[in-house]
């Protein structure tokens, strides 16, 4: 059967994007460009905003096939790696491979300080029940807090998979917008006397000890905590990389190419599962307000318990170190050590921040651990860990 030209025209035409193009796909289409803007014109994060902007355009481009809901598409394929829990803890794998311990291992009480950090965890799990959350959504959103980004996809693929593009969109832009929101809160809990305080030079570490650490700590907190062996594990596994000696190569793997590739792999996917239908919705508006005061509230507890340590130790820690409790590696370091800078330029702070900065790594992953631990799918413990965890629910359960 011959076309003319008219119902040849007629026929491309109502194949083309335009004429399934809603307004929630404008919506989106204008959410991925001001992501795209704040990567490229405001320099935000643009390894990570870059790709989950353009990824947000692909998916509300209509009928291009592109969204990560579309089975056998090229960015599915990417986004079973984060719905199997693969692509997060190949970026901690990463992590480990470019952090020094050394900081943290020098000064052990910076530990307390990533601990503080992760107040705006907890609170935001109380935050987000009250808002209607259930627990195990409350959980996902809390670890918003951490300023942790695969942490946060982790734990939204294992507990709330349906919130996982406004979780992971939230901590991204949270951990890109570091240097704007934290130096106000930093500046109105401290005084000029405190943030002018200088630290005693950080003692070295010998190799063995740096060696031991990720080993010792795989194995106790593991044990502790089982949930959270792919983050912690990978985490520790790229640190030994770098400190054994031996392993030059996959140290320089895991740092440079590998992480590169699974950042951008990883940045698509979360970006193409922010679509239309899952994306706008009131859940979305409640969550980008949880993640920000739960970032408020981490940076908030870290240098407030910076000031009590600061107190104990008679002036010798300076409190804007604890701003860096939490999980934005070495970005929220560098900001302590700005803000600081500008009261006595000749006050050097990063080394120190690198210690909370470190401890909240760590303790964003033990959050997060806890919260897989508490409700999460206990059914792959063994029989008597599954009577255990029995036998305490019903404890608590009584009156």
């Amino acid at each position: 059967m011959e076309l003319s030209f008219g119902d040849a025209l007629a026929k491309i035409l109502g194949t083309t994007g335009f004429t399934g193009l809603t307004s929630g796909h404008g919506v989106m289409l204008v959410v991925s460009c001001v992501l795209l803007y704040l990567a490229i014109g405001k320099k935000f994060e643009p390894l990570l905003l870059l790709p989950i902007g353009f990824g947000c355009l692909l998916a509300n481009l209509p009928f291009s096939m592109m969204a990560s809901t579309n089975e056998g598409g090229l960015l599915y394929f990417f986004y079973q790696g984060v719905k199997y829990e693969v692509l997060p803890p190949l970026i901690f794998l990463g992590v480990g491979a470019l952090t020094d311990f050394g900081p943290l291992l020098a000064n052990p009480k910076m530990l307390a300080l990533g601990a503080a950090a992760q107040i705006g965890v907890y609170t935001t799990l109380i935050g987000a029940v009250f808002l209607g959350f259930n627990l195990k959504e409350a959980s996902a959103i809390g670890i918003i807090g951490g300023a942790d980004g695969p942490t946060s996809i982790f734990i939204a693929s294992k507990l709330a998979p349906h919130l996982l593009a406004p979780i992971a969109v939230a901590a991204y832009s949270y951990m890109s917008l570091v240097p704007l929101i934290q130096p106000p809160i930093m500046r109105w809990l401290t005084t000029p006397e405190e943030r002018k305080i200088k630290m005693e030079q950080l003692k070295p570490i010998s190799q063995t000890v740096k060696i031991l650490f990720p080993i010792v700590a795989t194995i106790v907190c593991c044990l502790m905590l089982p949930g959270v062996t792919p983050l912690l594990g990978m985490l520790m596994l790229g640190n030994l990389f770098r400190e054994s000696g031996v392993t030059a190569r996959l140290h320089e793997t895991s740092e440079t190419h590998l992480i590169n590739i699974v950042t951008i792999l990883l940045a698509l996917a979360v970006g193409s599962s922010m679509t239309a239908d899952s994306f706008l919705r009131l859940e979305t508006l409640k969550i980008i307000l949880l993640g920000l005061i739960a970032f408020a509230m981490a940076t908030a507890g870290g240098v407030i318990f910076g000031k009590v340590m600061c107190k104990v130790s008679g002036g010798k820690i300076n409190p804007l170190i604890g701003s860096a409790g939490v999980s934005a590696v070495p970005m929220a370091a560098r900001v302590s050590q700005k803000v600081g800078s500008e009261e006595d330029p000749s006050n050097f702070l990063l080394m120190h921040a690198m210690g909370p900065n470190v401890a909240g790594v760590i303790g964003s992953a033990v959050a997060a651990g806890i919260f897989i631990s508490l409700f999460g799918d206990v059914g792959g413990a063994s029989p008597h860990a599954q009577s255990a965890f029995e036998a305490v629910a019903h404890i608590v359960s009584l009156p």
